[in-house]
């Protein structure tokens, strides 16, 4: 009888913890991704997400991310940026007493590129530095911030179906440079659409497993990438 008090104590307890979470919600990450070319080598990198613990409601993360691109080659690239992040990392609470945590964070990212037979494949490496601050709710108490270091590679895959269609396909694994290894993993797959020569849309679902939880979400990203160098040069 203890082995089955206890088995209905850790289902009960896991089932709120989900619901706590959010993890038996499907939501919905919005996304906006900009690839600014203002010369033969260098690009201006501009991105925002919004992301939802359900597909309209329920606010989790905004994020906010730029950087300057370095193009050594067509097929490689490196990167140097900025990123802002707010989440509310509760989603079943009183938003009066939810603890918002606050992040600046630096990266540094190198993009390899190759094509086999008719899929294109792009290798990602990424480092951060990670400055995050848990507002504090007391009066009169300073917010502490703590530095964190993240490691981050990802392999995407994309396979033209027309010259307007197309699937992509990815995998990315976080690994923490301090504390446990594993931070999470995220696994996705989308069908895109080629909007003109420089813009395409994508909708796809993404697979977020950390180590006591599996998120589901619906993603919808625009992605923009106009060629500038022509008013630059005006500029001039």
């Amino acid at each position: 009888m203890k082995k089955y008090g206890l088995l209905v104590f850790l289902l009960i307890s896991f089932g709120a913890l989900s619901q706590e979470n959010g993890e038996d919600e499907f939501g919905a990450w919005y996304m906006y991704f900009g690839m600014n070319r203002i010369s033969e080598r260098f690009s201006i990198h501009t991105e925002a997400q919004f992301r939802f613990y359900e597909s309209t409601s329920g606010f989790n993360q905004l994020l906010l991310r730029t950087g300057l691109n370095y193009h050594i080659n067509p097929d490689a690239i490196t990167t140097f940026g900025y990123a802002y992040i707010d989440t509310d990392p509760t989603f079943e609470s009183d938003e009066n007493l939810v603890n918002t945590i606050l992040e600046h964070r630096i990266f540094e990212q190198f993009i390899l590129k190759n094509k086999v037979w008719e899929f294109i494949f792009e290798h990602r490496y990424r480092l951060e530095q990670r400055f995050i601050r848990n507002k504090s709710l007391q009066p009169f108490v300073d917010d502490a911030v703590d530095l964190e270091h993240r490691a981050r590679y990802r392999i995407q895959m994309t396979l033209p179906l027309t010259d307007t269609f197309f699937l992509n396909f990815y995998d990315e694994l976080f690994i923490n440079l301090q504390d446990e290894l594993f931070g999470q993993n995220r696994l996705y797959g989308a069908l895109g659409v080629n909007i003109t020569e420089n813009s395409n849309v994508q909708v796809g679902y993404l697979r977020n497993q950390f180590t006591n939880a599996v998120f589901d979400r619906l993603q919808i990203a625009f992605f923009f990438n106009p060629d500038l160098r022509g008013i630059f040069k005006k500029g001039k």
